[in-house]
């Protein structure tokens, strides 16, 4: 079983501290614990700045094998950390938690230790890519439905000029089983050097895959971003703003494709429920007894 993640360690021996780095360390050890998970208590904008500043730091040493990992944290896999031990682990390697599901947020609330708002992993790659083309940053995009990690790529770079784009490819299905497959996507990586990796595998595979070849790896940031890719080509929609204003996204996925979200909503997220219920009575029985209680 895995000890809550707490990451604030992992960033130790990077740039010469400042007044912003202080803040940042400091946020980065207010967490809120939901199930196993210390998630950070993080806003977007410091969220990207924490990240960013990594970057540079691998940047400036030209290293393998130091890239932050930045994981969102939803029903699903706030659930299937309880049950996957080797999820677990992948996901334990995690430098950053953010809340990428409205489901955290409202989990996090009704515990008493309330995160500052929701994170939205595409969002968060889109600010990435924004900041960091302002430095010349490069980002190579892995994953996502056929076509969908090019179309990404051209989208961003045309959005963002200063973004430099070291590759973009969908890799054929289980590609992370083939060892030839694999290595050959490994190979296309080491050749580019990205500072930004963006991987759209989906959950668990997206972790998995980078927990597994990071250390090989001369990246600044790995960051698995689920179906972000196929939203930002296009070829999947994404909800409507109210969808989103109102915490309803995940209802508005799951009218549009029934047949693929049905088990991940319906059952996942009233597994996602019991859980959270379980730990707030494991909690209250544990507070010591105060007048009025």
């Amino acid at each position: 079983m895995i000890s809550p993640t707490n990451s604030a360690a992992s960033l130790r021996g990077l740039d010469p501290p400042s007044r912003d780095t202080h803040v940042l360390d400091q946020e980065l050890r207010e967490t809120s614990l939901i199930g196993r998970l210390a998630i950070n208590r993080l806003g977007m904008e410091e969220a990207a700045q924490l990240s960013l500043r990594h970057v540079r730091a691998v940047r400036s040493e030209r290293s393998v094998g130091g890239a932050i990992h930045i994981f969102g944290v939803n029903a699903q896999v706030a659930t299937l950390v309880q049950e996957d031990q080797r999820f677990a682990e992948a996901v334990a390697s995690a430098t950053l938690m953010y809340p990428d599901g409205i489901s955290v947020v409202i989990a996090a609330r009704l515990l008493g230790r309330p995160l500052k708002s929701r994170i939205p992993g595409g969002e968060l790659m889109e600010l990435l890519c924004q900041e960091g083309a302002k430095e010349g940053f490069s980002a190579y995009f892995l994953g996502g439905l056929p076509g969908a990690a090019e179309k990404t790529a051209e989208v961003l770079q045309a959005r963002y000029p200063g973004l430099k784009i070291a590759g973009a490819q969908c890799p054929p299905f289980n590609f992370e089983t083939d060892p030839e497959e694999s290595a050959q996507v490994i190979k296309s990586i080491q050749a580019t050097s990205p500072d930004m990796l963006f991987v759209g595998l989906g959950v668990p595979k997206q972790e998995l895959w980078i927990a597994d070849n990071s250390a090989v790896l001369p990246v600044g940031l790995a960051f698995p971003v689920g179906a972000a890719f196929d939203t930002t080509a296009g070829l999947r929609k994404r909800a409507p703003m109210w969808a989103r204003r109102t915490g309803t996204e995940w209802l508005y996925r799951l009218v549009m494709e029934p047949r693929r979200l049905w088990r991940r909503y319906l059952i996942g997220n009233t597994a996602f429920a019991m859980m959270i219920l379980t730990q707030w009575m494991r909690e209250r029985s544990q507070r010591p007894f105060a007048p009025g209680d």
